[in-house]
């Protein structure tokens, strides 16, 4: 395990550096990132200007849902870079991993290793400063349990996106192009769960309730740090179920990975 941290971390410095030979590039694809995604917040802000509020949350209230699932997707993209399933098809088709499996070294240590994203790092931080709005805007009772469940839900919701990007990962093993299903689950994931549950018709909310549990990662922790009532009458541990939501998911996404790499046949490049 340590040889392995060691060795990540020595793959993980050598891509930061070659990403900051150009910092000027950096920098500006950092910016422009950034102040992307602020814009889609920004449209959400321009229409509660006009209407008040949607289902009953309040421009505060959406800030902290967007704020926090923007700023975990964005440490989940930089960190899983290399299990990003575009990037990870490139690898199949040319036959990188043909390499990685050759080496005396653990492979998902190498693909963890193998890209770095430093510049999602202006996702994180205009999903930061969402969140930053968002807690001077609303009055939030804060206590110690609240403060220490934080980055819990935080890791959870980096976690379980994660996961998804190793199982379109893994799915190339067979079909060599991306999946597009996995990257409407993955990206669409974010926008379902920028907004409270309760906007979206019941067959689609029972999907990311027991199918992929992406209520439980934001919307029912959200009620819990907000104090705001449940409207669907779940259990009242319910906001408490994100760090297992995510375990079950990324256990699942490792076992698959595994089932994946046993059953994989070069494409011969």
């Amino acid at each position: 395990m340590r040889r392995s941290l060691d060795l990540y971390f020595r793959l993980i410095s050598i891509q930061l550096r070659s990403q900051m030979q150009y910092r000027v590039s950096f920098w500006v694809d950092t910016f422009t990132t950034g102040l992307l995604n602020f814009s889609y917040f920004a449209s959400t802000y321009l229409v509660l200007e006009r209407f008040g509020s949607i289902s009953g949350w309040q421009i505060g209230e959406l800030a902290f849902l967007y704020g926090m699932i923007e700023a975990a997707f964005g440490t989940m993209d930089m960190i899983f870079s290399g299990f990003d399933p575009d990037f990870f098809a490139v690898n199949i088709r040319q036959g990188s991993l043909d390499q990685i499996l050759l080496r005396p070294v653990n492979a998902l240590t190498q693909i963890f290793g193998s890209a770095f994203v430093l510049r999602r790092v202006g996702r994180i931080a205009q999903g930061l400063g969402v969140l930053a709005l968002s807690f001077s805007l609303l009055n939030i009772h804060w206590t110690m349990a609240k403060l220490a469940y934080l980055p819990v839900v935080f890791l959870s919701q980096v976690a379980a996106m994660g996961a998804l990007f190793m199982v379109g990962s893994t799915f190339t093993f067979w079909t060599v192009q991306r999946v597009e299903a996995i990257n409407i689950v993955t990206y669409g994931g974010v926008e379902v769960m920028s907004y409270p549950s309760s906007i979206y018709p019941t067959w689609l909310r029972g999907f990311f309730t027991y199918i992929l549990p992406f209520v439980f990662l934001n919307y029912y922790p959200a009620l819990y740090f907000l104090g705001k009532a449940d409207p669907h009458g779940m259990p009242v541990f319910a906001p408490f179920l994100a760090p297992l939501a995510a375990g079950l998911m990324l256990f699942a996404a490792l076992r698959f990975w595994r089932f994946g790499l046993r059953h994989y046949q070069s494409t011969g490049t």
